[in-house]
């Protein structure tokens, strides 16, 4: 399928894209740029200014109605209730098992909780909550909206010069949000992202998408990028991507997402999977997702066997070249005895043997703003 083929739908900036000599690839379903002018100079760029990412494939929903909270702790193990206004809350979609159905991001607004789910897998994420939560509650899909990433260490100085609000948007801490203006359009921007640098979501309507973009990238900081500069910076980052390192065989606790599940989640339990996960959380989980640094310039890609000795004790879920890094790395599940940072292991790659070390994440330390920063 190419990113021209009647099936990869196009998103709202799918010409101003273009216009620019954007490589086009279907993905998610949809027509989306993969990179510019290349991912290793898109990369770079982002690290050390600010990168404009259109996320506007992602599936962008307001729910809402009486009983609010309880319906979705029914259904997810995030703590919803305590969620104050503008914050937000990492949290996962979770079968029967414990599988992980999608990974999603919570906010509450004034109107309910906005949840962020991922592109490919929307309108199923959309289906199990109308079939999960009851008759009182409302799922609005955001489906005229566009969603811009802006991202890196500069990405505060050119979003600041064009925003306006009730409040400056340096009160806005890692993991926070609140409603602004861009040029005289409504903006929900929080401080969240996918890159491990600080940086910026932009919910805004989609008729407004073109000139949102040109005025940002208009700033001397920001320049657009594609996809292919995403998968290496949250690579780096430490960040899974669901599809490949989450899916519905994968729990949270195995996966390294234990954190999303708060003290009084853990005590109270009621969520989808909840003995399982809380027996991991207590007992530790067969398996683990481990960083691992790859020796030599080849890198090992998902599906690529990890072996101790002759021993095949997991897989590669996502792997690549590391720009900032300068070598490969890779993100898989290898068996608990075998994660522990330090220990030495082997990819099989074209015929050929790796030499590969565990190694903690992220590779490169997140740069977000937190509450209390200087």
């Amino acid at each position: 399928m190419s990113a021209d083929d009647p099936i990869a739908e196009p998103l709202p900036l799918d010409a101003w894209h273009r216009a620019r000599g954007a490589r086009m690839v279907p993905f998610a379903g949809y027509a989306m740029p993969i990179q510019y002018e290349g991912i290793m100079a898109e990369h770079a760029w982002t690290r050390e200014h600010a990168g404009l990412f259109d996320v506007s494939h992602m599936g962008q929903l307001l729910i809402s109605g009486e009983g609010l909270d309880d319906a979705l702790e029914a259904i997810l193990p995030a703590d919803v209730k305590s969620i104050a206004l503008g914050r937000m809350r990492y949290s996962m979609l979770l079968n029967d098992r414990g599988g992980i159905i999608d990974d999603l991001m919570l906010s509450r607004w004034p109107g309910g909780i906005y949840m962020v789910v991922n592109g490919a897998v929307k309108a199923g994420d959309i289906a199990h909550l109308r079939a999960k939560l009851p008759p009182a509650i409302t799922i609005g899909h955001l489906a005229d909206r566009a969603l811009l990433a802006l991202q890196g260490p500069e990405a505060f100085a050119a979003l600041k010069r064009v925003t306006t609000g009730h409040y400056d948007l340096g009160v806005l801490v890692f993991m926070m949000g609140g409603q602004f203006q861009i040029d005289g359009v409504d903006a929900w921007i929080s401080r969240s992202g996918y890159t491990g640098e600080d940086g910026f979501e932009i919910s805004i309507p989609a008729s407004e998408a073109e000139r949102i973009a040109d005025l940002l990238c208009a700033q001397p900081e920001v320049k657009p990028m594609g996809l292919g500069a995403r998968d290496s910076l949250r690579l780096e980052a430490g960040l899974p991507l669901y599809g490949h390192d989450l899916d519905t065989d994968t729990d949270p606790v195995s996966a390294g997402l234990g954190f999303a599940i708060s003290k009084r989640r853990r005590e109270e339990g009621g969520f989808p999977g909840a003995d399982l996960i809380l027996k991991r959380l207590a007992e530790g989980s067969p398996t683990k997702c481990v960083g691992l640094s790859v020796e030599g310039r080849l890198p090992a890609r998902e599906g690529a066997e990890i072996f101790a000795g002759e021993a095949k004790i997991g897989t590669v879920t996502s792997g690549g070249f590391a720009p900032t890094v300068g070598a490969p790395i890779a993100m898989g599940y290898v068996d608990a005895a075998h994660s522990a940072p330090g220990t030495r292991l082997e990819i099989e790659v074209r015929g050929k043997r790796l030499a590969a070390t565990v190694t903690p994440m992220p590779f490169v330390p997140h740069r977000y703003v937190r509450k209390g920063a200087a």
